[in-house]
């Protein structure tokens, strides 16, 4: 499942300069939990449409690999966002990679070829953060402009999975664009592997965003959680949470 390798124009680089970042967990990202016993490679394939306030679409794709090891190790890609049209594998912008035996968190550049790594006194939750604090797991209170909706289980990549939307309404007065906009968020969520296998987002004020991962459940080679040859050192230090 590995993705050959692309590289971009600066012109490209500088106008896209919206990437989608793997370390940094968001309740809409494909958030890789480091559980151990579990192991998975997979690739996530991302859509992404900005809307202005003219009307205007902006449509962009990327896609990245993702992958967790028997030690419960962790890989996450970030990749350059590029427009729908383009055909070229997205630029690759930065790996990390997590070990929750060392608590070690490594931040590779693959333009700089340069790592830096960071031992985590908090290790990182090993649920997704659309759990934490959206859906039913996470007991997020509801409200009349808020509700949650169990949308049953399906199958996805051969793994079943619990899918639930949030809907979120708000008000004419305080949307910004003078009348009443609905925001939701939907997640399908994989208990087998600990991780989200598909999220929507749509706010039709600013953004569409749509995540799907596609899984191999097997071992996942051990050079996807290793430092690559020819890499230099630029930094050490300690996370405090």
């Amino acid at each position: 499942m590995r993705m050959p390798s692309a590289l971009f124009a600066p012109s490209c680089v500088l106008l896209l300069a919206v990437v989608v970042t793997a370390p940094i967990a968001s309740a809409q990202d494909i958030f890789v939990t480091p559980i151990p016993n579990v192991p998975f490679s997979g690739v996530v394939n991302i859509e992404r449409s900005h809307l202005s306030r003219d009307g205007t679409i902006v449509k962009f794709k990327t896609v990245r690999e993702i992958g967790r090891d028997t030690r419960g190790r962790i890989h996450n890609e970030s990749r350059m966002l590029v427009p729908v049209t383009d055909d070229r594998t997205p630029q690759l912008l930065r790996i990390h990679i997590y070990d929750p035996q060392t608590r070690i968190s490594t931040n590779l550049d693959p333009q700089e070829r340069t790592f830096w790594t960071q031992t985590v006194n908090n290790p990182p939750s090993t649920q997704p953060p659309a759990l934490r604090f959206a859906s039913p797991a996470g007991g997020s209170p509801q409200n009349e402009f808020t509700k949650e909706e169990d949308l049953g289980t399906q199958d996805m990549e051969g793994v079943p999975a619990r899918g639930v939307r949030e809907t979120q309404i708000i008000p004419a007065e305080n949307s910004g664009t003078g009348k009443e906009v609905i925001v939701t968020d939907e997640y399908w969520y994989s208990e087998d592997l600990r991780i989200n296998l598909l999220i929507k987002h749509n706010d039709p004020r600013k953004e569409i965003v749509t995540m799907t991962v596609q899984v191999t459940l097997s071992e996942p080679d051990v050079s996807f959680f290793e430092i690559p040859k020819g890499y230099k050192q630029v930094g050490e230090g300690r996370v405090r949470k």
